[in-house]
């Protein structure tokens, strides 16, 4: 995992269980041409801070390196796939290509090329772009091909950075011009983006044992669904039937959720619809799990912050502790009565979580994920 606070899950888990923020002044591009001028940029451009391009495909090698080598997978062992969920892709790079004339490839708009070129994967590697519930729709495929014995072992990973022309539509759509991220906070102002990237390796537990692997976690299950209700206003049913599908998929009740990793973007409308259809779900239990919003930390991570979400779920499950939403005072009266982790880490045994991913169009994607011993 990269993000805004760290290059490595446990620099990124650290940061977010002690409350830090990637949240600086708009770095990118021209503050001038906007009203919006914070977000949560990742600070890997040097010293003069000038753009370059590739930057989504640099770090989603790195992401992907990382979960290779801690899966200890070696190329031409296994049958082995990739999954990408990207909403932006290198989308940043043809800009510059176009506005600053820097040298950029059209073949390069998609991952594929610099994965195949980094680590030689045998299997396909297919993009997906699934807008913000890209990374965890990818799961749920991986997943599927696993089932259907197309590959042995799925590489799923998600990365985004932010492009002018979507900061550009966030600036114009925000009236409110919002300074931070606030998710169910009665005084949340809206959502800003931010930059990341968060790569798994998911196999079936039959493969895992033959190379004698030890599972970080389990993947009970993805529930996904499409409700094509509107462009971009959320709609509570097809948040409600992705999260019973995944609770389905997994043979579980509400009863064994201890965490819930909200998708939670700070809006005023995802954050009333989110905390209706959690609450539709889990009923008169909902105040019994743990709730934590991300996005209060990093920004709206597009693609990406399903499967950033996931690999900070695991390292919950991992270490027993969970990030506080940081700016959360008061909540919104949809959420009233939740328990949302807020002031510091919440400190205690996680057996199961679930990870929210709601995207433009309706495309959601919620993962259930378990301890592997």
């Amino acid at each position: 995992m990269i993000t805004s606070v760290g290059v490595t899950p446990g620099d990124c888990f650290d940061a977010f269980c002690q409350g830090v923020t990637g949240n600086k002044p708009l770095q990118a591009f021209d503050q001038k041409l906007f009203n919006i001028t914070r977000t949560y940029e990742i600070a890997d451009r040097g010293a003069e801070q000038a753009d370059v391009t590739g930057r989504a495909t640099k770090w989603l090698c790195e992401v992907v390196n990382q979960a290779v080598k801690e899966a200890g997978l070696v190329p031409g062992e296994s049958r082995i796939a990739a999954l990408i969920g990207t909403g932006l892709r290198e989308l940043r790079s043809l800009e510059l290509w176009w506005a600053n004339g820097l040298p950029f490839n059209v073949s390069e708009l998609h991952s594929a090329n610099a994965l195949q070129r980094t680590f030689h994967i045998p299997g396909p590697i297919i993009t997906l772009s699934n807008a913000c519930a890209a990374s965890s729709f990818a799961l749920g495929l991986a997943d599927d091909l696993l089932w259907l014995g197309e590959a042995d072992v799925v590489i799923v990973a998600g990365s985004d950075s932010i492009s002018e022309s979507m900061f550009g539509i966030g600036d114009r759509a925000s009236m409110l011009r919002p300074e931070r991220v606030q998710p169910f906070e009665r005084e949340r102002r809206g959502a800003l983006l931010g930059e990341g990237a968060a790569a798994v390796v998911l196999e079936s537990s039959e493969h895992a044992s033959r190379r004698k692997a030890l599972p970080r976690a389990l993947l009970h299950g993805v529930g996904m669904s499409c409700d094509a209700f509107h462009e971009t206003a959320p709609h509570q049913a097809g948040m409600v039937r992705a999260m019973m599908d995944a609770l389905s998929r997994a043979g579980m009740s509400p009863d064994y959720i201890d965490l819930l990793m909200a998708h939670g973007t700070g809006t005023a409308l995802n954050d009333q619809v989110e905390a209706r259809a959690i609450r539709e779900v889990f009923g008169t239990r909902v105040g019994r799990v743990l709730i934590s919003g991300l996005k209060s930390m990093i920004g709206h991570t597009s693609g990406a912050s399903g499967l950033v979400a996931t690999v900070a779920a695991i390292e919950c499950i991992s270490q027993g502790r969970v990030p506080p939403t940081i700016g959360f005072t008061t909540p919104i009266d949809e959420a009233e009565g939740f328990d949302i982790v807020a002031g510091e880490a919440r400190i205690g045994p996680i057996e199961t979580a679930q990870v929210n991913a709601f995207g433009f169009g309706g495309v959601n994607a919620v993962a259930i994920l378990g301890r592997s011993t």
